[in-house]
């Protein structure tokens, strides 16, 4: 194999789409204003009371101008029309056209925990209810992890390689971080990575109720009421995440082709570190965690010190927000309740496959803007009392590198730094 180029690798555009908007700029919008996108369930009808979660708002793949009525019949998961919207945005946000000197150097690396359970769920209700022969032929498609790259690329012209990075709820990380790989290494020019979920299905919805993974609203519960509240990392009285859709999709550049096609560089993918637990299914573990961290900032070339923002993995769980807070003190000792912390989960839920896409975003977005977003919802919990969650509103913070965190089922970990530009 050739030696590996070395080259630097530049996030040159992106989008996303969310419960607090189906744009980046209506996120965004919504974001900076400490907002929550939560409400109870609408997308299907359940019994359970986990029935507060994250729905892109105004999200109709059937009206998309690239979707007739036969593609929306044939192509019933939904993320594979997500990830080509998103796709497609995403360079338009890049500025970067697809053409014989592009199309072959462009790869996509989109994850989703989940993949096209949607498009399951409708073939077993048409097979026991109507016979085998109404299993659409399209299912397995719908079901492969790679199929909305590959539809992007059929939609778009990129020719480069296609696959889905299966990190689960680190997925969009680890698509970062492979895609990241590649173009430093010379394989492709450009990548189209993150991480897309169509994911508010009933038997999902139970499954994570089942595992006391989310939160359930109850009566006497602050979120009873007022269903925004639900979602409260790092709060005294957090219960649970908010299961979300959504998705993330960032474009990558290599350094010289940003200076040869004019390309506005937003942020650096400057350190990278991943690691595996071997330690529990669900549960996050201490020592590999703070590795993955240290990995990626000396990746880097940085110290601890160096790092001046954290996107929080916050998912508001018990013991994922404590294992997470005792990661960062061993990592960043009694400096960091310097450091603002950052929950995005507190207003966009869990998106399982697509969270570390959508934070990266954000947390990209903010550096350009001078800001660090709120953890909403925030009720202090004693036992966090050294660190800084930027409680409820977003602040003014000049940065320029930031870690983002991102952990998942199976004990999958994939932190990366950016330094904003």
């Amino acid at each position: 194999m050739r030696a590996p180029l070395n080259r630097k690798v530049y996030v040159v555009g992106y989008d996303v789409a969310t419960p607090l908007g189906s744009t980046l700029a209506s996120t965004w919008q919504r974001a900076v204003a400490g907002e929550a996108g939560f409400r109870r369930v609408t997308r299907c009808a359940t019994a359970s009371r986990s029935n507060v979660v994250g729905e892109i708002p105004d999200w109709q793949p059937q009206a998309l101008e690239f979707v007739d009525r036969k593609d929306a019949y044939n192509w019933n998961a939904d993320f594979v029309f997500l990830t080509m919207a998103l796709c497609r945005r995403a360079l338009a946000h890049a500025g970067l056209v697809m053409d014989t000197r592009t199309a072959p150097r462009t790869a996509c690396l989109v994850g989703s925990a989940l993949n096209g359970s949607d498009a399951m769920r409708i073939a077993v209700e048409n097979y026991t209810q109507k016979g085998p022969t109404k299993v659409s032929p399209y299912l397995l498609p719908n079901l492969c992890a790679n199929l909305p790259a590959g539809k992007a690329g059929m939609l778009i012209g990129f020719t480069g390689p296609i696959f889905s990075p299966q990190g689960a709820c680190a997925s969009g990380n680890h698509a970062i971080a492979i895609g990241s790989r590649m173009i430093r290494d010379g394989d492709c020019d450009f990548v189209i990575a993150g991480g897309v979920e169509t994911c508010i299905l009933p038997e999902i919805i139970q499954g994570f109720a089942n595992m006391w993974a989310t939160i359930k609203v109850e009566p006497g519960d602050r979120a009873y009421d007022d269903p925004t509240q639900a979602s409260r990392p790092f709060s005294i009285d957090r219960k649970g995440f908010v299961l979300a859709e959504g998705g993330g999709v960032l474009v990558l550049a290599a350094d010289e082709m940003v200076a040869d096609l004019g390309l506005k560089p937003r942020a650096e993918v400057l350190g990278i570190g991943w690691s595996s637990d071997a330690h529990h299914f669900t549960l996050p573990h201490e020592e590999t965690i703070v590795r993955a961290i240290r990995e990626a900032i000396a990746d880097a070339g940085l110290a601890p010190e160096d790092i001046e923002a954290i996107n929080a993995h916050g998912t508001s769980t018990l013991k994922g927000d404590a294992v997470e807070v005792a990661c960062l003190r061993a990592v960043f000792g009694s400096a960091l309740g310097k450091i603002p912390i950052s929950a995005n989960k507190s207003q966009i839920g869990h998106t399982l496959g697509a969270a570390a896409g959508i934070e990266a975003v954000l947390g990209i977005e903010a550096m350009h803007q001078g800001l660090v977003l709120p953890t909403v919802n925030h009720r202090p919990d004693p036992a966090f009392d050294d660190i800084d969650v930027v409680p409820h509103q977003a602040r003014r913070h000049a940065h320029e590198f930031l870690l983002s965190n991102a952990f998942g089922f199976g004990g999958t970990n994939c932190c990366i730094v950016f330094r904003g530009v």
